[in-house]
């Protein structure tokens, strides 16, 4: 079988399993889980077989056009070379392990089969994005996982968050998505083709018009899919949905797409030093608030949520100073060690027996309940805080490595102002991710809330699962070596002055965080009312003990509630209360976009109804009057009609003599 066939095979086989679960996952309840798991795994070997074949060698291209679409051909074609070869593998990796996840996760959950099958649906479009070839090919993917991203994160949709969460997540990425739709177009005619190895042969020989018009529409789109400033909102509010959809939008598939097509369309950007600019001020903007809303917030997953944004941040800095290839190996590391990071946050949920939602501050006791979550989650972090020798060392140095070459001008395409606003930023943020990483181990194994009651052991596919992404999250940084052949051959190793600068920033924020945690909570234990209000389980009693423990207002929602021994607090002071609600930023668009829009929705239903309805229903009362006026006259009565025509004889007679009289 020839590598394109097999290629195809890869997103076919889990939309035919989708296809297949939609169908029969009603009437065949015992096919709901092979359906769910066997055509993924399948399609993780086939992927694997095609990345083998292709070596780090050639790409290969293969087209076919089935209809005339008139000026700009569109064709069903595939180009893979070395990134699509092996994030294709990372997809199908983690995709594997949340539906194997799955099965034990929403074993009693009455939506599992509509489930696992949009979850199908959803791995094979992400794999129709990386494999293809034409970029409108690659929208139909684009658009199918935003629709399932809609239907997943709204799966608890009793839950008024869950409904809430998944309509904002699907408008938001819509809104990135209409100039994204436009800035295709204006590629497709400048270049003549929407293939992508014609595009970019044609930015080669500078054929591109418009590039900077180009790369920032574009750059829209990117935004909104992969949470980045000032789209990011919607990914925190998204944690409504359960946990392994979580796991499989933050680490492989939606908010990855993004990223990827900048990384597969690059030169277009780099053809545009302001929208280089412009990119890196994206991404330090992304990673330094993000990072700073994740040291501030209570639930697990939205401390993994802001978390992904940092991280995806890094990855957009690494494209701003033009170094794809390190990018791509950011996001391969963190796939693993953030699919890692939820499904464990999902045994700890599981545990404590909720759907979606776990505050750290009502954490106690889990090391020893969740002895599998606690050893492969602090490997996991590890690899988040970029501790050496594991994986996000090595691909997170490869970013600052990328961002000093440009910073010292030693980059050929990104300017100089691109590389010290990322470097300086990820510098920044290593310290913060490190803060909010120890702060979570912290307050999720070593915590003082009151003890969730036991649930018992967690289904062994779920804590097989974690075992099996532990290994690349602790030594997928030692193919350092081999990456490059798949990428561009730019040297991935790190340097020597990152690496001494990033891990000394980590190794601070994670100190200064263990010390505030320390201190923290010596205070609470001299505050024995605050901890009483913990214990009494209402989330207005966690804030009343915090307020009650620190001597300041309480404040807030849930989001916003705190053990009184976090650290969190004491590390951001007054920007705690503004960090913890993502910086108002939903406030803002609220008072900027949503109040407007609904005003002028109300004004339209004024005008509808007081002003076009006036006009309708006068049109039907006036027939109707005339018709009870008409309805009066028919009596009946022959006489009364024979003195009506008199009347009206000795009238007209009447009004002919006058007529006649004026004349004369």
């Amino acid at each position: 079988m020839t590598t394109t066939t097999l290629a195809v095979l890869v997103p076919l086989l889990p939309f035919l399993g989708s296809l297949a679960g939609l169908l029969l996952g009603r009437t065949v309840p015992g096919l709901v889980r092979p359906l769910a798991v066997l055509p993924t795994l399948a399609a993780l070997v086939i992927a694997v077989l095609v990345a083998a074949r292709h070596g780090g060698g050639a790409d290969i291209d293969s087209a076919t056009e089935l209809t005339p679409t008139g000026s700009v051909p569109v064709e069903l074609a595939l180009h893979i070379d070395g990134f699509a070869a092996l994030v294709a593998v990372l997809v199908g990796v983690v995709a594997s392990c949340v539906q194997i996840y799955s099965t034990g996760y929403l074993r009693d959950d009455p939506r599992y089969p509509s489930y696992a099958a949009l979850v199908s649906l959803f791995t094979s479009a992400m794999l129709l994005v990386v494999y293809s070839g034409d970029l409108m090919v690659l929208l139909v993917g684009w658009e199918i996982m935003g629709i399932c991203s809609y239907f997943l994160v709204g799966h608890y949709w009793e839950t008024p968050e869950a409904r809430a969460a998944s309509l904002k997540a699907f408008l938001v990425t819509k809104l990135g998505d209409v100039p994204f739709l436009i800035g295709l177009f204006a590629l497709a005619v400048d270049a003549g083709s929407f293939r992508i190895t014609t595009i970019l042969a044609k930015v080669a020989d500078g054929g591109l018009d418009h590039p900077t018009l180009i790369a920032l529409l574009l750059l829209a789109g990117v935004a909104g899919k992969s949470a980045q400033f000032p789209l990011h909102t919607w990914l925190p509010d998204a944690m409504a949905g359960p946990t392994p959809v979580s796991a499989l939008i933050h680490a492989a598939t939606m908010v990855a797409a993004g990223v990827y097509f900048v990384a597969r369309l690059l030169p277009i950007f780099a053809a545009s030093s302001a929208a280089l600019v412009v990119l890196a001020v994206m991404a330090a903007v992304t990673m330094a608030g993000s990072a700073l809303a994740a040291l501030a917030q209570d639930d697990i997953k939205r401390v993994l949520a802001y978390s992904t944004i940092g991280q995806l941040g890094y990855l957009t800095g690494a494209l701003a100073v033009g170094d794809r290839g390190a990018a791509v190996f950011h996001l391969l590391s963190h796939g693993a060690f953030k699919a890692l990071l939820f499904l464990g946050a999902g045994v700890i949920i599981h545990a404590a027996g909720t759907n979606s939602l776990a505050a750290m501050s009502r954490m106690k006791g889990l090391r020893d309940r969740v002895p599998d979550a606690f050893w492969t989650m602090t490997v996991a972090l590890l690899a988040l805080a970029a501790i050496p020798p594991f994986s996000g060392f090595f691909s997170k140095e490869a970013v600052l490595g990328a961002a000093e070459h440009a910073a010292t001008g030693h980059s050929e395409t990104a300017p100089t102002a691109a590389g010290w606003i990322v470097l300086i930023a990820g510098l920044l943020t290593a310290l913060l991710t490190a803060a909010y990483a120890t702060r979570l181990w912290l307050l999720a194994f070593n915590g003082r809330g009151p003890a969730a009651p036991d649930h018992g052991r967690q289904p062994v596919t779920m804590i097989a699962v974690l075992w099996v992404l532990a290994v690349p999250s602790l030594a997928f940084g030692l193919t350092v070596g081999v990456l490059p052949d798949w990428f561009d051959g730019h040297s991935l190793t790190p340097t020597l002055t990152t690496s001494v600068l990033g891990t000394g920033f980590a190794l601070v924020g994670g100190l200064v965080t263990y010390g505030a945690w320390r201190h923290t909570t010596a205070l609470a234990a001299r505050h024995p009312m605050g901890a009483v209000a913990a214990d009494a389980g209402a989330d207005g009693g966690v804030v009343e003990a915090e307020a009650i423990a620190t001597h300041t207002p309480a404040y807030g929602d849930v989001a916003a509630a705190h053990d009184p021994a976090d650290p969190g607090r004491l590390l951001l002071g007054p920007l705690h209360r503004h960090a913890a609600v993502g910086f108002h930023l939903d406030a803002v668009y609220t008072a900027l976009f949503v109040r407007p829009v609904q005003a002028a929705a109300r004004l339209v239903r004024f005008l509808d109804r007081e002003v076009v309805d006036t006009y309708v229903r006068g049109a039907g009362t006036a027939p109707r009057w005339l018709g009870a006026a008409v309805r009066r006259a028919q009596t009946g009565n022959v006489q009364t009609y024979l003195s009506a025509l008199l009347a009206g004889t000795v009238v007209l007679a009447v009004a002919a003599v006058l007529v006649a009289t004026v004349g004369a």
